[in-house]
C-alpha cells in the first residue's frame, strides 16, 4: 500500500504493519511522537501504542476504528459492507478501493490525485485482531477522536457517538467527507500540531 505497493501480498496481515510502523519508531529513534491513524490506520496505531507506549506523545484516530483488545476491523464495519468485504476477501485475499464518493471526494482535483494511489488491501489485515501488548499504559495515553461528519461513511459514527463527551478524549468534528486531509488540510492540520 502507497509506497509499499510493490509488496502487496496475501499474507500481509495487521501485525506486518503494525510491524512497520514499530520498526520505523525504534530504526529511527523516534520518542515524543504524535502518532496518526486514518480510517483502517486507527487499527495500525493502536497496536503501534500499545507495543511502544514510551515512544508515543498521543494518538490521533482521523475518522478511524478505534478497535478494543482482540477486535478486528470487521467487527466495526457496517454490516453491508463487511459483507462484501468478506465475499470479495475469501475469494481473492484482497479487498478493492470503495468508490471515492464513499470518502467525500467528487471535485475532479482530489479524484484524479487518489485514484492513481488506490491500491487494493490485503484481506488479511481486515480479520485479524488486534494486540494491545500493554493495554494499561495505553488506556493512559492521550487520546483525540476526529470525526468527518458530512458526508459520514458510517463505521466511525459508533466511535464518534463514544468518545464525543468522554473527558479522557480530545473530540473534534470537521464538516467533511472521509478524506479530511485532502478536503480541510489546514483545519486537520491545526488538530494535529495543537498540543
Amino acid at each position: 500500500m502507497g509506497d509499499r505497493a510493490h509488496l502487496l501480498a496475501r499474507d500481509i496481515d495487521l501485525e506486518v504493519h503494525v510491524q512497520d510502523i514499530v520498526a520505523l519508531l525504534e530504526m529511527e529513534d523516534l520518542s515524543d511522537v504524535t502518532l496518526v491513524g486514518h480510517s483502517y490506520g486507527g487499527m495500525v496505531v493502536t497496536g503501534v501504542a500499545g507495543k511502544i507506549p514510551n515512544r508515543i506523545r498521543r494518538v490521533v484516530y482521523l475518522d478511524a476504528f478505534v478497535p478494543g483488545n482482540g477486535k478486528c476491523a470487521l467487527d466495526y464495519v457496517v454490516p453491508e459492507r463487511a459483507a462484501r468485504i468478506r465475499e470479495e476477501g475469501a475469494r481473492t485475499g484482497f479487498v478493492s478501493p470503495p468508490p471515492v464518493s464513499l470518502w467525500g471526494l467528487v471535485k475532479p482535483e482530489h479524484v484524479d490525485f487518489v485514484r492513481p494511489r488506490e491500491t487494493r488491501h490485503p484481506f488479511k489485515t481486515f480479520t485479524q485482531p488486534v494486540r494491545i501488548a500493554d493495554a494499561a499504559a495505553w488506556a493512559k495515553l492521550p487520546k483525540t477522536f476526529v470525526y468527518c461528519s458530512s458526508p459520514a461513511t458510517g463505521t466511525f459514527d459508533q466511535f464518534a457517538a463514544k468518545y464525543r463527551n468522554d473527558p479522557a478524549w480530545r473530540y473534534h468534528e470537521l464538516k467533511c467527507g472521509h478524506d479530511a486531509m485532502i478536503l480541510l488540510p489546514e483545519e486537520v492540520t491545526a488538530i494535529l500540531v495543537t498540543p
